[in-house]
């Protein structure tokens, strides 16, 4: 693509809302798997709890990304960067464990290697895939000594499907937690999960995974308020941001707890709309503020935040601004996010929302 030709899909949203206007608009729950192409397995360690998720596309998909959290767990993003050659990826692993689990991922590129996916190195049969891969820390939850690994990847990547994906306390999610910035004021957190969501107008689909894992409240953001985070002892919840205000006249309180590492939320999206790594870097970027809608605070200190933008590149449509995307794909993230919390169980430790 041209920089004229993504200037035009930058301004041409007048015509854009004009076309999906027009088309029948299907909206509801949904998950990432609506895009065709794209196929999605979760492993489950109900021991602790943690796991993994793999993401995997049909054929190789452009990616972008942005990532505003200040300590980011991952391996290979910065080939999402514009400047790098790479242009297509051929999967997402994201997984609990913090740091220690990254070497899992060798069980997706295992997978990957043993199918033959990849490009062409050159060198007799083999092939190198481009697997992404992002970590949240769940160590706080159970036993830390207990994390995904390469089997476990590979078990995530067997269960790979285009099925309807499952949420709440599930792969990448199964540890995740939200709230828990101000613990050491004696405020609990509540459990975090797995969400997801999606679109469709007319043959447009845009749709979200989300694994959250935030340091701050979760907010039911069309209603204003929140619904998972920060709570006191009569189970009320505190709202961490304005417990900060206290903070600021109090000197000798008790320091947040936002140390580096150890929260992070993960969000894909994706949209069989054909888009190139450039634009795809700003659909990541717009898409990210739905983070913000539905997470308060967001992008903390600490927070080791990445969303990714894919395109399958199904539907090669040039008159659907990246305005119009980003906008709605902003709204996408954040059902995902509310998703992923509504259906998260109860831990030890960690009440969740879902009492079934």
């Amino acid at each position: 693509m041209t920089r004229r030709e993504f200037g035009w899909m930058v301004t041409s949203t007048a015509a854009s809302v004009g076309a999906l206007r027009g088309a029948n608009a299907q909206a509801g729950g949904g998950t990432l798997t609506d895009v065709p192409g794209i196929r999605v397995g979760h492993f489950t360690d109900t021991r602790r709890p943690t796991g993994c998720t793999a993401i995997l596309f049909d054929a190789p998909a452009a990616a972008g990304v942005d990532y505003n959290g200040s300590a980011p767990g991952e391996s290979q993003v910065v080939l999402l960067q514009p400047v790098s050659p790479v242009e297509r990826i051929h999967g997402i692993f994201l997984t609990g464990g913090g740091v220690l689990a990254l070497p899992a991922a060798g069980g997706a590129l295992r997978f990957m290697e043993e199918r033959k996916i990849g490009f062409d190195w050159g060198a007799g049969s083999v092939r190198i895939p481009i697997l992404v891969s992002a970590v949240i820390d769940d160590l706080a939850v159970g036993d830390a000594r207990i994390r995904p690994d390469a089997d476990a990847a590979y078990a995530a990547c067997t269960a790979a499907s285009t099925g309807p994906v499952a949420t709440g306390n599930v792969g990448a999610g199964a540890g995740a937690t939200v709230g828990k910035m101000h613990r050491g004021r004696g405020l609990g957190g509540m459990k975090g999960g797995l969400g997801t969501a999606s679109l469709r107008l007319g043959d447009v689909v845009i749709a979200a995974l989300a694994v959250v894992n935030a340091a701050g409240d979760i907010l039911d953001w069309r209603a204003g308020r929140i619904i998972a985070g920060a709570r006191r002892p009569d189970g009320s919840f505190a709202d961490s941001v304005e417990v900060m205000r206290g903070i600021v006249t109090r000197t000798s309180a008790a320091a947040i707890q936002d140390d580096a590492l150890r929260s992070t939320t993960l969000v894909v999206v994706a949209t069989n709309v054909a888009l190139t790594k450039t634009p795809l870097t700003k659909l990541a970027m717009m898409a990210n503020c739905g983070g913000a809608r539905a997470i308060r605070p967001y992008h903390t200190t600490g927070d080791g935040d990445q969303l990714f933008a894919v395109s399958t590149g199904a539907l090669p449509r040039t008159d659907v601004a990246l305005t119009v995307l980003g906008s709605l794909a902003a709204d996408i993230v954040a059902e995902a996010i509310v998703s992923g919390v509504r259906a998260a169980r109860s831990v030890e430790g960690w009440p969740g929302l879902n009492r079934s």
